[in-house]
C-alpha cells in the first residue's frame, strides 16, 4: 500500500494514527465479549493443533461448513489472524483489541487516499478523520470479531484504487491493476463477504467517473444504436471489455462461494430476525423501513445498542403506520441525490455518485431485500457505508465553507462534530469492557428485545450470581413469552440454585412452545438447532431421580428423532445407559455419535468407560490412547488411562502410567489426586522415599485428603518408621474419626511399638462401637484382654468372635492357648497372644485402595451459554473399580515359653481382601 499511498503524507497519516489511537487506546482494556466468545473462546481453529486446512473448511465460528447449524460466514483468512494472536498471546485479550486498532488506523489512511481521487485535500483529510472518529464504529473496531469488517475494508478500498490505474494513455486498458483488483476482490472477500460489492463501485468508477459518461448520454447513444444509426464508439468497446472481465471474475468468485456454502443458506429463526418470517406486506414495509433507521445511526450515533434483534424494531404491519414516513423521507433523499449525481456532468456529481455507491452498494449483502440475514440491524456493517457518508458531510461541509457567510459557523460545526464523536467513541469503548456492561448498555437503548435480558442474565451467571441472573432471565419470557431459550434459562438457573421442581417446571414450559414431531421431516428447517437441547436439559435434570430414568430416555430418544445427526444426544443418551447398567446400549449410542464427529476426544473417552463397564480393559485402553492422540492434553483420558495401566498389575505399563500421570499433574497442578496415584505407582515399584515425597505432595494439596493420609501412615509402618505413622494416623482420624482400618493401624502400633495397651484399647472398642460384627476389631480387643491378664474376659471374647468366623482357624488357636493358660494357671510365664491381630494378623500393610475411581467427564461445556438458549452439562460415565488390599501381619513380639505359640507365629501369613469399594476420588478420595 506503500506506493498508492504516495500523496498521503507524513503529518496527514501521523494525524489521523493519533487520532485514532486518542478514540481508541480504552479498547485495550476491553475482554472477549458477546459474539467474540464463539469466535475466539471456543473456537478450536485457533489452536495450533488444530490442521490449517480446517480454517479452509469451517465457518469463522468454527464450525464444517457442510454442517447444518453452520452460519455460513466463510471467513478463512479472519481467522487466521485470530491464530496469529492466539500464537503470539494466546487468550490474552490486549493482543487481539490492538491489532484490530492498527488495522482500523491502516483503514482510515487507505481511506484518505480514496478521497482525494474525489475531493480536495482539506475535505479528504475531514472525511477521513469523521471516519476515524464515528461511534458507529465501535462495534467493528473494539469488538474482536469487528476484525472481519477492518480487513475486508483495506483490500476493498487497495482493490479499488488498482481499478483505477487500470486506464492508460489515449483510453488504453492496463490490465495488470485488473488482475491485481480481481486478486484483491477475492482476499477482501475471504476476509468478508461484502468484500465482492467493490466490483459494483468499480464498474460505476469505469462507466461514470473514468470514461465521464453521464446518464442521458449512455440513454442517447443507446438509442441510436438501437435505430440503427450509428455504431458502439470504440473506447465504449474497451469499457466493456474491461467491464466483462470484471463481472465473469466475479461470477466466478460468487460459483466458488456458493461451493463453498454447498448451496444451502443458514438457518435462522423469527427471533433472530422477525421480519424475515413476517408475511406481505408486514416483511417488506419493515425492511424497508430498516434502510432509514441505519441511515439515522450513521447521522446521530447517540443511541447504539449491540444486538437489535427480536423486538427491538417493531414489525411494521400497516401502510398507515407513522414510520413509513420515514421510509418515504428516506427513499425521497436518495432518489435526489441519485438523479443528481447520474443526471449532471461535474465533479460534485462525480464526487456524490462515488459516495452512494460506498454507501448502498457494500450494505445490500446485509439489507435483507435479497436474502434473510441473521439480524435486523448490525452497526459493524455500517463500516464500509459509512466511507461513503463522511464523503457526502465533507462535500457538503466544503460547499458551506465556502460560502463566506457560513464560513465560521460551518467549522465551529465541523469541530463541534467531530470533538463529541470522538468523545461518545471513547465513552462507548468502556461499554465493551466485559459481557455484563455491553448487555446493561444495551438494555438502556432498548427493554424490548429479550435476547438482551436473556444475556444480562448469562454474565451474571458466569459470576455464580444465580439470584439476580434468574430475574434477568425472568424478566427475558415476560419480554418474549414465547422464546424458547429464555425458559431454558431461567429453568437452568433453578437447578443451579437446586430448585429442581421449578426448573422441570420451566423446562416443560420451554418443551410445549416446541413444534410438534412431523416424522421424517427436517427438525432445523422449523427452529433453531440449539432449542433442541430443552430435552437434554429436562433429561439430565428428572434422571438424577432413579425412578425416573426411562422417562429421561425417552426425551433423549424423542431429540433424536427430530434430528438424528444430534450428536449431544446421543452421548448424554450413552451415559443414563451406562446408568441403567444396559453398557452395550451405551456402547451403541457412542458408536452412533462417532460416526457423526470421529475427531470428538471426549467421545472416545466415554467409549474407553463404557468397555470398562463391559471389563474390556484392553478395548478400553485402546479408546483412551484414541482420545489422546485427538487431545494429547485430555486430563481425564491421561489420568484415568494411567489408573488402567496400574491396575493391570503389568510391570511393563508402569512407566507409561507414571508418564501419564506427570504429564497430568502438569495441566493440573492443583489436583491432589495426580500425586497420590503417582504415590501408589511408587509404593508398587518400592520406590519408598520417592512415594512418600508424592503422598506429602498429595496430603499439602488437600490436607484431608483420606487415602494419601492412610497410605502414608501405611509406608511408613511397613518401612519400619512407625512412630512417624502415628502423626499421620491422628491426622487421618481427626477428619475421620470412623476410619476403621486407620483405628486399627494406630491400634496395633500403640500395642506393638509404644506398649500403650490402654490408648490401643480405645481404638478396637471405637472399631465395634462402629462395627459389632468387625472381626478384626473384636480380635484384637481380645488380644488386649490378654495382655491385660484377664484370662476369662479373652476367652469370652475369643468365644464371641469365633462366632463371628468361625471358619478362622487362627481364632480357634488363640482360643485353646487361653483356654490351656486358665487350664495351667500355676505356669511361671504367660504366653503371648499374637499382638494386634486382624484376621489372619494386623492391618498395618492394609494398602488404602490404591484408589481407581474413574473421573466425571468435564469436557463437555456445562450449560453452553448462547445468547439466548443452551445444554447443559452431560457428564461422562464415572466408573469406580474395586481394588484388593494387601493385609499382612506386623511383626509380633512372640514369648519362647511355648512351642505351639512359636509354631503359630513361623505360620502367619499374608492374606488378600478385598476392600468396600472406595468412593470417588472426586469426592476427595
Amino acid at each position: 500500500l506503500s506506493e498508492k499511498m504516495a500523496d498521503v503524507s507524513l503529518k496527514e497519516a501521523a494525524l489521523i494514527v493519533g487520532v485514532v489511537a486518542a478514540c481508541y487506546w480504552n479498547s485495550l482494556f476491553c475482554g472477549f465479549v458477546f459474539d467474540d466468545v464463539s469466535a475466539i473462546l471456543d473456537n478450536k481453529d485457533l489452536h495450533p493443533s488444530t490442521p490449517l486446512k480446517n480454517l479452509f473448511q469451517n465457518d469463522f465460528w468454527g464450525t464444517p461448513m457442510s454442517e447444518e447449524r453452520s452460519h455460513k460466514s466463510y471467513r478463512p483468512l479472519t481467522v487466521l489472524t485470530f491464530r496469529l494472536n492466539y500464537l503470539f498471546s494466546e487468550l490474552n485479550a490486549v493482543s487481539y483489541h490492538f491489532l484490530n486498532l492498527v488495522f482500523h488506523g491502516v483503514v482510515c489512511i487507505v481511506f484518505l487516499k480514496v478521497c482525494k481521487l474525489f475531493l480536495d485535500n482539506r475535505s479528504s483529510v475531514i472525511a477521513s478523520l469523521l471516519f476515524a472518529v464515528h461511534p458507529i464504529h465501535t462495534e467493528a473496531v473494539t469488538g474482536v470479531v469487528g476484525r472481519a469488517e477492518l480487513l475486508s475494508s483495506i483490500f476493498f478500498l487497495a482493490a479499488f484504487l488498482s481499478y483505477t490505474k487500470s486506464k492508460g494513455p489515449d483510453n488504453t486498458i492496463v490490465w495488470t491493476p485488473i488482475a491485481v483488483t480481481v486478486l484483491l476482490v477475492a482476499v477482501a472477500t475471504l476476509c468478508k463477504e461484502q468484500g465482492i460489492t467493490v466490483v459494483g463501485i468499480c464498474c460505476v468508477y469505469e462507466v461514470f467517473i473514468a470514461q465521464g459518461y453521464t446518464l442521458p448520454v449512455l440513454l442517447d447513444t443507446a438509442v441510436q444504436i438501437l435505430r440503427g444509426k450509428g455504431s458502439i464508439p470504440f473506447s465504449m468497446l474497451q469499457t466493456l471489455l474491461k467491464l466483462i472481465v470484471l463481472m465473469f471474475s466475479t461470477l466466478l468468485l460468487v460459483v466458488v462461494r456458493v461451493q463453498v456454502i454447498q448451496s444451502q443458506l443458514p438457518v435462522f429463526t423469527r427471533f433472530d430476525n422477525p421480519a424475515a418470517v413476517s408475511p406481505s406486506p408486514a416483511r417488506q414495509l419493515t425492511f424497508n423501513y430498516l434502510l432509514p433507521v441505519n441511515a439515522w445511526l450513521l447521522f446521530n450515533p447517540s443511541e447504539l445498542c449491540c444486538d437489535w434483534t427480536m423486538g427491538t424494531i417493531p414489525l411494521v404491519e400497516s401502510v398507515l403506520d407513522v414510520r413509513n414516513v420515514a421510509t418515504l423521507t428516506f427513499f425521497g433523499f436518495l432518489g435526489s441525490l441519485v438523479v443528481f449525481s447520474l443526471r449532471y456532468p461535474g465533479d460534485s456529481s462525480k464526487t456524490v455518485l462515488m459516495a452512494l455507491c460506498l454507501i448502498v452498494l457494500p450494505f445490500i449483502p446485509a439489507s435483507n431485500l435479497f436474502f434473510p440475514v441473521g439480524f435486523v440491524v448490525a452497526e459493524r456493517v455500517l463500516y464500509v457505508p459509512s466511507m461513503g457518508f463522511c464523503i457526502l458531510v465533507a462535500h457538503g461541509w466544503k460547499k458551506l465553507a465556502n460560502k463566506s457567510v457560513l464560513r465560521k459557523l460551518s467549522w465551529v460545526c465541523l469541530t463541534v462534530v467531530l470533538f463529541t464523536h470522538a468523545l461518545k467513541t471513547l465513552h462507548r469503548n468502556w461499554d465493551w469492557e466485559s459481557e455484563y456492561t455491553l448487555f446493561m448498555s444495551a438494555l438502556k437503548v432498548n427493554k424490548n428485545n429479550a435476547k438482551l435480558w436473556n444475556n444480562v442474565g448469562h454474565a451474571l451467571e458466569n459470576e455464580k450470581n444465580f439470584e439476580r441472573a434468574l430475574q434477568f432471565f425472568i424478566q427475558a419470557t415476560q419480554v418474549q413469552p414465547d422464546d424458547i431459550g429464555a425458559h431454558m434459562n431461567v429453568g437452568r438457573t433453578y437447578k443451579n440454585l437446586n430448585k429442581t421442581k421449578e426448573a422441570e417446571e420451566s423446562y416443560m414450559i420451554a418443551k410445549s412452545l416446541m413444534p410438534q414431531i412431523i416424522p421424517g421431516k427436517k427438525y432445523a428447517a422449523r427452529v433453531a438447532p440449539n432449542h433442541l437441547n430443552v430435552y437434554i436439559n429436562l433429561a439430565n435434570l428428572i434422571r438424577a431421580n432413579e425412578s425416573r430414568l426411562e422417562e429421561a430416555d425417552q426425551l433423549y430418544r424423542q431429540a433424536i428423532s427430530m434430528r438424528p445427526d444430534f450428536k449431544q444426544a446421543y452421548i448424554s443418551r450413552g451415559e443414563l445407559l451406562l446408568k441403567m447398567n444396559k453398557p452395550l446400549k451405551a456402547k451403541e449410542a457412542y458408536l452412533r455419535a462417532l460416526e457423526l464427529d470421529r475427531t470428538n476426544a471426549d467421545l472416545w473417552y466415554n467409549l474407553a468407560i463404557v468397555y470398562i463397564e463391559l471389563k474390556d480393559p484392553a478395548e478400553a485402553l485402546k479408546n483412551f490412547n484414541r482420545a489422546l492422540e485427538l487431545n494429547p492434553t485430555h486430563k481425564l483420558a491421561l489420568f484415568n488411562s494411567a489408573l488402567l495401566m496400574q491396575e493391570s498389575g503389568d510391570a511393563q505399563f508402569r512407566p507409561e502410567a507414571k508418564q501419564r500421570l506427570l504429564h497430568y499433574v502438569k495441566e493440573e497442578p492443583q489436583d491432589a489426586n495426580g500425586y497420590f496415584n503417582l504415590g501408589m505407582l511408587a509404593m508398587d515399584d518400592k520406590k519408598d522415599t520417592e512415594a512418600e515425597a508424592w503422598m506429602k505432595k498429595a496430603i499439602r494439596l488437600q490436607p484431608n485428603f483420606r487415602s494419601a493420609l492412610f497410605n502414608l501412615a501405611l509406608l511408613y509402618s511397613q518401612t519400619a518408621k512407625e512412630l512417624m505413622a502415628l502423626p499421620v494416623l491422628e491426622d487421618l482420624l481427626r477428619y475421620y474419626p470412623d476410619h476403621t482400618k486407620g483405628l486399627i493401624l494406630k491400634g496395633d502400633i500403640l500395642m506393638n511399638q509404644k506398649k500403650d495397651i490402654a490408648g490401643a484399647k480405645r481404638c478396637f472398642e471405637r472399631i465395634l462401637e462402629l462395627d459389632p460384627t468387625n472381626v478384626q476389631g473384636k480380635h484384637n480387643l481380645c488380644v488386649v484382654y490378654f495382655e491385660e491378664r484377664d484370662l476369662v474376659k479373652a476367652e469370652r471374647c475369643l468365644v464371641e468372635t469365633l462366632a463371628l468366623a468361625p471358619q478362622e482357624e487362627y481364632i480357634q488357636r488363640h482360643l485353646s492357648i487361653v483356654r490351656s493358660k486358665i487350664a495351667s494357671s500355676s505356669a511361671a510365664e504367660q504366653p503371648a497372644l499374637p499382638a494386634g491381630g486382624t484376621g489372619t494378623g494386623t492391618a498395618a500393610a492394609a494398602a488404602e485402595g490404591k484408589k481407581t475411581s474413574f473421573q466425571d467427564l468435564n469436557k463437555v461445556k456445562s450449560e453452553q451459554k448462547g445468547s439466548s438458549a443452551t445444554a447443559e452439562d452431560s457428564k461422562g460415565h464415572s466408573k469406580s473399580k474395586k481394588r484388593t488390599e494387601k493385609v499382612s501381619v506386623d511383626k509380633e513380639s512372640p514369648k519362647k515359653s511355648s512351642e505351639e505359640i512359636r509354631d503359630i507365629e513361623k505360620k502367619r501369613v499374608a492374606a488378600l481382601k478385598r476392600l468396600e469399594e472406595i468412593e470417588r476420588i472426586l469426592n476427595g478420595e
